[in-house]
């Protein structure tokens, strides 16, 4: 009797007795069970809802922990609001200090909060796969990236910003002071984030006014190569060395960009170089074929502007200045169809008993 008396006295100095500890104890239990009932059963409910697998891996496996601890830190806040009410009431069965009553459903909001977020941010890549469902030819064009990569960036801003405003509620910040304090201090705020407002507008640019997409090939001042992201903030060049250029969205606002990928055509120039005792006629037979297989190629354009023509003639050569212009989408189909084109005119240049000059054999020769 006299070791309860005690026992009830300590609990009463604290002001939490023991049911309230136990209450606390249950609850967290409950949270934890419910977590894991979710990550367990999650997964095969949404697998149901969900028929993309691509999109299952990320909804389920990827993100499966976070919204077990969102649902499990919900379940357990609620019921701490009803013992919090319960405190409140003037139950005589709970008890607890007025710090722990303001506290207590605080950490289970913060939990919650920072879970969805987690969530929220693993989810931002269902986008990619959303957009390839929605888009009919199902091929992942510039685009279509561009469209992915802005939609990412926004997506992080909003999680972030909407996430932090939770959080900031969560662990007991005043929001009408904080928000009050920005507009006193606004100025100094939008002085200090000038460049970062700057880069957004500069990417709002980009994405109204679509200079270039992902996967184009741009020049940028003394910088060149693929767009391989867009970001709200900054976006990223690979260039041929295989680096990562970090371009800053205002930059490219008051830079001039050229851009590669929006060519209506690819100029391709050569000189050929025949012997100089060749045939004339043959040359001028050559010539003729040369002009004949450029109008007849699918991949060529602008056959009235194309020429084939002899340009000089050395002692010791036939110089032919060739002109012709690609109809093609990348550098990949260029190469392709030139060399497919130079294998050609090494094959009419046999037709036609024509020798190309090489000068080192010249030279080893005397």
């Amino acid at each position: 009797m006299v070791e309860d008396d005690i026992a009830s006295r300590a609990t009463d100095s604290v002001g939490i007795n023991e049911m309230t500890v136990l209450a606390i104890l249950g609850i967290i239990l409950v949270g934890l069970t419910v977590r894991f009932v979710t990550m367990a059963f999650a997964p095969s409910l949404l697998r149901k809802i969900i028929r993309s697998e691509n999109l299952q891996t990320k909804t389920v496996k990827q993100s499966d922990k976070a919204l077990g601890s969102a649902i499990g830190a919900g379940v357990s806040y609620l019921l701490t609001l009803q013992l919090v009410r319960s405190v409140e009431a003037g139950s005589t069965t709970y008890a607890m200090p007025d710090i722990m009553l303001t506290m207590l459903p605080n950490v289970f909001q913060f939990v919650i909060a920072l879970a969805v977020v987690i969530w929220a941010f693993r989810l931002v890549d269902v986008v990619q796969d959303v957009v390839m469902m929605l888009d009919a030819d199902g091929v992942s064009d510039g685009t279509d990236k561009t469209l992915v990569s802005a939609l990412e960036s926004v997506l992080r801003f909003f999680i972030v910003f909407i996430g932090a405003i939770f959080i900031a509620d969560a662990i007991g910040l005043d929001l009408t002071s904080l928000i009050a304090g920005l507009g006193i201090s606004g100025l100094a705020l939008a002085l200090a984030a000038k460049d970062t407002i700057s880069n957004f507008f500069g990417a709002l640019t980009v994405l109204l006014d679509r200079p270039f997409k992902v996967g184009d090939w741009v020049v940028v001042g003394s910088s060149q190569g693929e767009v391989v992201e867009i970001n709200l903030r900054t976006t990223l060049i690979r260039t041929g060395q295989d680096t990562v250029i970090t371009i800053p969205n205002a930059n490219l606002v008051n830079t001039p960009v050229e851009n590669y990928g929006k060519r209506r055509w690819r100029r391709w120039q050569t000189m050929l170089h025949f012997d100089i005792n060749s045939n004339p006629d043959s040359v001028e037979a050559f010539r003729d074929s040369v002009l004949t297989s450029i109008q007849d190629n699918a991949a060529t354009m602008n056959e009235d502007s194309s020429w084939c023509r002899v340009n000089d003639i050395s002692t010791t050569s036939i110089d032919i200045s060739l002109n012709l212009y690609w109809d093609v989408q990348g550098g990949a189909d260029e190469r392709q169809e030139k060399e497919k084109f130079l294998l050609e005119i090494m094959q009419l240049a046999r037709n036609h008993e024509l020798s190309f000059y090489d000068n080192r054999i010249r030279k080893q020769s005397n």
